[in-house]
């Protein structure tokens, strides 16, 4: 399949899921977001434990073979029995050789994940078991005959309407299910059947305790409780990666997960187990005899996965994908995951952003790479994961490896030796959108002719051909005198020698060749307020290269940019950065590209403009020349800015200016920089976007946005120029 086919075919498929899943997906998500936003608010020590939770888990990877030695012989002498399996054919076999030693006819199973990945179920059903499913969200799945779409909530793209519709046709009530209630009602008693007749139960583990051999629980049904004492054989099938060493270790992991993964102050049930369990066991076919009259032993069998893990343990990148406590959040926080779910945003097994360090760990890159793309890197999950998975560098890096297992494509020989690639081959879209700046200065250099040609069908089809350009998309349009030109021909209205402090502007790529006002403004206000404006030379990031997963090229650009900032920071000046992607690549990602000095001077120098300018004013600074603004205002600050924690700072700014603004509540644009762009992902993109649309549809305000990606989405959404809020303040108005 071409390049252009496969494009044309992920469309078609995430359109097919915006439109038949889309909607119940993203009512469900909502509605799991707000409750965490409330959970965390209500919990001072969410920060705290989210520390804690990530030391409990890099010690306890890093010491895992023992951990395992240790919970091998407690459950051993507990009275169970412990397998490690290698992979799924051996786990697989080792768990048909108990049901077929117990002469089972049937088993139950609560919710695992690892069992779905294994895919046991298929296994069992070989031999002539029937498998039933206790997880109401499971239940549905599987007789709709589906594949869960989220770690938590493995039928969240169903609406109660359609599972109505599917019980009463498989079941065919004598009354048909119309309720909420009514379908939980007849799961908990059909299923509750299936419990009782059970010869053996399996379930998963959230945690398991190696000095005690417990396992650990964390469920809002209590039939993974159920499962796991009714049958007199208990089965609990878990990845290596879930044991922790003691109970001490495992209470940050309680109070965390239930309000990252579903917004609830503690979850419905923790149930912690030492089995085999003592209690007594129970002989169905004689209710009236008294608990105990059963005359079977308990047995249980302690399944450990390793399937894939114990190689990420050794990898340096895909390592920390093991401290997943699978609550869901990083899906849950993600955009383009809201719009089109698990089922897209997914791979064999795991859904959401750390799915890519699952797939690829325990499957393969390629299985990976079918939805690694659909990760734009905003970082929002970051914030949102309870233990701080870098989960974007880990799609990042999968990206990487999946680039150098490109073969040439039909138009390779039309940018051979004109891209800077340090990885030689790369997929002809990504290298277009990783080589920005290359395309940029070509364009300014070329304006006005360069933005004629590129408006031309011809050219725009062929485009989209080539490189996967969306025609729908309106195109940057580039400026023939770029800001580093504008800059080289002025003189400073504040002499060094003269000035409070000097400030280096540094000139991302968007704001030298395209969005050139925003610059101006930025110059024009900082020299309002007293600082002497050095600029930094107009050297890009390594964002747009990373962003495509060209690690080599952005590290090169990356230690471009340091080489010419290590001179300022050593005079002691501040960079100022506009752009907030280029800023989040300064203050976070440079810190994996970089030796750790440089990397944590320019962190800790380098500022979000309007952070700046409320330093310079709240230190006292008071401009000459201030704007008044008689505009109202909606704004929408850029994704990078949020999870950097800077966006306050832009409100801030706007009151001390006395502007009537209304802040936006919607967390993504859906442009998320060259991804909007994209043929095979412009329709989701627009549909992220209609969230703005729904919330600013119709207003008379001026629309102001800090990002690059924001500006040319609320234009394309809205049809009139955005404006940065830099240009709002600046002396004299907006700058073109």
């Amino acid at each position: 399949m071409s390049s252009r086919e496969a494009r044309r075919h992920k469309a078609e498929r995430l359109r097919t899921l915006l439109e038949t899943q889309g909607e119940t997906v993203q009512g469900n998500v909502e509605h799991l977001n707000q409750g965490r936003y409330e959970a965390i608010e209500r919990f001072d020590r969410f920060e705290e434990l989210r520390s804690e939770a990530r030391d409990i888990k890099e010690n306890a990877i890093e010491e895992l073979p023992s951990l395992l030695e240790t919970l091998q012989d407690r459950v051993e002498a507990n009275g169970g029995h412990v397998y490690l399996a290698e992979d799924a054919e051996e786990a697989n076999r080792y768990i048909t050789d108990v049901a077929a030693a117990e002469d089972a006819e049937t088993l139950v199973k609560s919710k695992s994940m690892t069992s779905e990945e294994i895919e046991v179920n298929d296994a069992l059903g070989e031999i002539g078991v029937d498998v039933w499913e206790t997880d109401l969200g499971e239940f549905v799945l599987q007789v709709a005959e589906e594949a869960p779409s989220h770690l938590v909530g493995p039928s969240l793209h169903k609406s109660r309407d359609e599972v109505a519709t599917l019980f009463n046709r498989v079941f065919e009530p004598e009354e048909p299910f119309e309720t909420a209630e009514e379908l939980t009602e007849f799961a908990r008693d059909y299923l509750g059947d299936r419990i009782r007749e059970a010869d053996i139960g399996m379930t998963g583990a959230n945690f398991v305790l190696a000095e005690s051999g417990t396992i650990t629980l964390v469920t809002n049904e209590g039939n993974a409780r159920k499962s796991a004492v009714t049958p007199n054989t208990h089965v609990a099938v878990t990845g290596v990666e879930k044991v922790i060493p003691d109970a001490d270790a495992l209470q940050p992991f309680v109070e965390l997960i239930s309000k990252t993964a579903t917004g609830q102050d503690i979850s419905q049930y923790v149930s912690m187990l030492t089995p085999p369990v003592d209690s007594p066991t129970i002989d169905f076919e004689a209710p009236d005899a008294p608990l105990g009259s059963g005359d079977a032993d308990r047995e249980f069998h302690l399944v450990l996965i390793d399937n894939g893990r114990m190689a990420m343990r050794d990898d340096e990148h895909l390592k920390e994908t093991l401290y997943c406590i699978r609550c869901g959040a990083c899906a849950n926080s993600c955009g383009n995951f809201q719009s089109v779910g698990g089922h897209a945003f997914g791979g064999e097994t795991y859904t959401g952003g750390i799915a890519t360090g699952w797939e690829a760990g325990i499957e393969d890159l390629q299985t990976a790479g079918e939805f690694n793309d659909l990760c734009t890197g905003c970082s929002r999950c970051v914030n949102a994961c309870p233990v701080k998975i870098d989960i974007p560098w880990i799609n990042t890096v999968v990206r990487d490896r999946l680039n150098r297992e490109q073969t040439p494509g039909e138009f390779e020989f039309l940018v051979e030796g004109l891209t800077p690639d340090s990885e030689g081959t790369v997929d002809l879209q990504k290298r277009f959108f990783g080589n920005f700046d290359t395309v940029a200065t070509l364009g300014s250099a070329t304006a006005p002719l360069s933005n004629w040609l590129a408006d031309l069908g011809p050219v725009r089809t062929l485009m989209d051909r080539v490189f996967g350009i969306a025609p729908e998309r309106d195109l940057p349009e580039f400026k023939r005198e770029t800001l580093t030109g504008w800059f080289a021909n002025r003189d400073s209205t504040i002499p060094e020698a003269t000035a409070e402090r000097t400030v280096v502007l540094y000139p991302d790529a968007y704001t030298n060749y395209v969005l050139t006002g925003r610059g101006k403004a930025t110059v024009l206000t900082l020299e309002s307020l007293g600082a002497h404006v050095e600029l930094a030379r107009p050297i890009e990031s390594g964002r747009a290269p990373l962003s495509q997963g060209m690690i080599q090229t952005a590290t090169s650009l990356a230690e471009d940019v340091a080489a010419d900032l290590r001179p300022h920071l050593e005079e002691g000046r501040d960079i100022v950065v506009i752009e907030p992607s280029d800023l989040a690549m300064i203050r976070r990602e440079y810190a994996k590209l970089l030796e750790s000095g440089i990397a944590e001077r320019l962190s800790e120098n380098s500022y979000d403009v309007m952070e700046y300018v409320y330093g310079l004013i709240a230190n006292g600074a008071n401009a000459d020349e201030r704007a008044e603004i008689r505009d109202s205002v909606v704004y929408h600050s850029h994704c990078q800015q949020r999870t950097l924690g800077v966006d306050a700072y832009t409100e801030a700014v706007l009151e001390e200016f006395g502007v009537d603004f209304v802040t936006s509540d919607v967390e993504c644009c859906g442009m998320a920089g060259s991804f909007g762009y994209k043929s095979q992902y412009y329709e989701l993109s627009m549909d992220v976007g209609s969230n703005l649309t729904d919330q600013f549809e119709g207003t008379d305000r001026t629309i102001v946005a800090s990002g690059t990606s924001c500006t040319e989405q609320l234009s394309a959404l809205f049809r009139q120029d955005v404006t940065h809020p830099i240009e709002l303040i600046a002396p004299g108005g907006q700058h073109k």
